[in-house]
Order: structure tokens, then C-alpha cells, then sequence
């Protein structure tokens, strides 16, 4: 904040310039704020009625070795509803630090403190994804229940996680698309966060968002507005304060 203060007297550019995203945002009818001393911003959008949270600026996990890219959506699913897909790389660079920590420590139970994504590859069962042949060779996925998992990551999902492999996660960077309390998140590393990447990044979410709230049997509630706009959310761009408290 003192830093922003010091630009605002000495006439000095008002920090990073994200007027792409900006501009995206704006022309997509979502809220757009810059986060405390100019490290990140803040999207708050919606898909219909359901409203989504974008944040970009430093990680808040240690397997996201930049800036991080993360969303959040509230669908009040079934608190057993844990499904995971993740980059294949993190997914076995995390295997081994977890296998590591553990036998090397001696220790025979999981510490609580260590992050889902981490103790879900040592406790769940690996789930059969459903996806092209350029993009299975990319993905891994766990959960409690590898069937719902399956259904989960539906023709929509596959469609946008194939796409992303061309594109968005085509250097596999850090990459997790998860469900936990009742919520859908996705992370993923973003040195940079240019418009038609951070679009594209909320088509890929969208499309695992409105899939499992399909597994997660509230399909039937209002979703209007999510048909149809996912797959085309990024593709048509043609682009040159306060966050509150941050989702951990």
C-alpha cells in the first residue's frame, strides 16, 4: 500500500500493466481489482447465478515455483465429493517428495498440514481418465471414488483439457483441477497472465465446474448461462486495492 502511495505523489506508472485482463474482464461483465501493493489482482465473475473467484500474483502452494494462477467456486457439493486431475509431471514429482518425506522420516502417518493435493496421491486410487491420445499422456488423477472421477472428467472437460496441452499447459507447467468442501478449484503456475491464457483458464474451469456439479447431483438447480460459452471463451478474444482475505 505505501508503495502505491509513493507512485500516486511521484507521478510514477500506477504499478503492473494488466489492461489486457482488465479489458477482458470488463467486456466479459466480471469485476476487475488489483491486490495490495500491486503483487497480483483479483476477477470476480459468475456463470449464471454461481459466482467464481480469480486470483493471480504469488503462489500460495510450494510446488508452484512463480506466480500463480488460481480459481474458486462454492457449488455445495457432497463433502465426499475429493476428485483431483493434475499435470503429470507435478503428479510424480509429488509422489516422490511424499514417498520421500515419509519413509525417510519414519513416519507412519500423513501429516494433516500437508496440502490435499499431496496426501490425496498417497491415499486415493489412481482414476481411469477418458481423455485424446495428445492429452492423456499429460494428466493423472486420484479421488475417493475413481468411478464418480471418471464421470467427472466428461467429454466437455476432455475437450478443454486437450485443448489447454496445445496451449495453455503446453510446457505441462503446474497444473491441479480439483473438488474439496463443497468447492471446485483450479491452480496452476502463470509467469505472465496474458488475457487469452487467463480466458482460456476459465473456460477449463468452467467445464470442470459444471461437470461436477453434474456428478455431484445439482445439475438440476439453476446453471443458466454456462451452456455453450465455455469452449468459445477464449478462442474469440482478440486482445492486445484489495483482493480480501486469499483462499489457502
Amino acid at each position: 500500500m505505501l508503495d502505491a502511495i509513493k507512485r500516486m505523489f511521484s507521478g510514477s506508472p500506477p504499478g503492473p500493466d494488466w489492461g489486457g485482463v482488465s479489458s477482458w474482464a470488463q467486456k466479459q461483465g466480471y469485476g476487475f481489482k488489483r491486490a495490495r501493493d500491486d503483487e497480483g489482482f483479483v476477477v470476480d465473475g459468475a456463470f449464471g447465478v454461481r459466482p467464481w473467484r480469480l486470483e493471480w500474483g504469488p503462489p500460495q502452494r510450494a510446488y508452484i515455483p512463480t506466480q500463480e494462477l488460481r480459481i474458486r467456486m462454492e457449488l455445495q457439493l457432497p463433502s465426499d465429493l475429493q476428485m483431483l486431475v493434475m499435470s503429470r509431471p507435478l503428479m510424480e514429482k509429488l509422489e516422490r517428495e511424499t514417498f520421500e518425506r515419509y519413509t525417510e522420516s519414519n513416519q507412519t502417518q500423513i501429516d494433516v498440514t500437508t496440502p490435499e493435493e499431496m496426501r490425496w496421491l498417497a491415499m486415493y486410487p489412481k482414476v481411469p481418465l477418458e481423455l485424446g491420445k495428445n492429452a492423456k499422456a499429460h494428466f493423472g488423477g486420484v479421488a475417493i471414488n475413481p468411478k464418480t472421477a471418471a464421470a467427472w472428467v466428461d467429454a466437455a472437460v476432455a475437450e478443454q483439457l486437450g485443448l489447454a496441452v496445445k496451449t495453455l499447459l503446453r510446457e505441462d507447467p503446474p497444473f491441479v483441477l480439483m473438488t474439496l468442501r463443497g468447492r471446485v478449484y483450479l491452480r496452476m503456475q502463470m509467469d505472465e497472465p496474458e488475457p487469452n491464457a487467463v480466458a482460456q483458464a476459465v473456460a477449463l474451469f468452467q467445464a470442470g465446474a459444471q461437470a461436477a456439479l453434474r456428478v455431484g447431483g445439482g445439475l438440476h438447480e439453476t446453471n443458466a448461462g454456462w451452456v455453450s460459452t465455455a469452449s468459445s471463451a477464449w478462442q474469440n478474444q482478440i486482445l492486445p486495492d484489495e483482493s480480501g482475505e486469499p483462499e489457502k
